[in-house]
């Protein structure tokens, strides 16, 4: 790197441009991965993830907010205990900090559900509250994310939210 000219870092740049449709390809590929988890729910995580997408959808959610949902839990195929941070790091590039945020610290709200059973403080998401990205996790956590388990909902598919997966990948808005 230290002998590269300016027009080889030119042609680099042009060439990621270029390929950036591959990364919403394998955002993709990694949603349908989650189906080979399901670590005792009543849905695998891809059936979890689609309804989640679906709840915001039919909720009004912006198309940020619907992939976000999508995506939420991707960071399970690495880390179950780490997914938080690890699909909000995907994503940040590309969508709004209140979105990030929503989906950096999911946990915290989900916490109200099931902390106690665990030993933990279920009232985690309290320490949030005046965030101005409060009021968009709390809607994600309490009339979707937890109600996203249901083997009965009638989820759309993944391809049913592929262009909106494509449209928020194509581009970068922050490095």
């Amino acid at each position: 790197m230290d002998v590269s000219t300016r027009e080889q870092w030119m042609e680099i740049v042009d060439q990621t441009i270029s390929a950036q449709p591959r990364v919403a390809r394998q955002i993709l590929a990694m949603v349908k991965g989650l189906s080979d988890i399901t670590d005792g729910f009543s849905v695998d995580q891809l059936q979890h993830a689609l309804q989640t997408a679906t709840r915001a959808e039919l909720d009004g959610a912006d198309e940020e907010v619907i992939v976000a949902s999508l995506l939420h839990d991707v960071g399970k195929l690495i880390s179950v205990a780490n997914h938080p941070k690890i699909a909000a790091e995907i994503l940040r590039p590309y969508v709004r900090h209140e979105v990030f945020c929503m989906v950096a610290l999911h946990q915290d709200f989900q916490g109200r559900y099931y902390y106690e059973h665990l030993g933990m403080d279920p009232n985690l998401r309290d320490q949030h509250r005046d965030e101005p990205w409060y009021e968009l996790a709390e809607r994600f956590a309490d009339r979707w994310d937890q109600k996203a388990f249901d083997p009965d909902f009638p989820a759309q598919t993944l391809e049913h939210f592929e262009p909106m997966v494509n449209h928020v990948f194509a581009r970068a808005k922050s490095i």
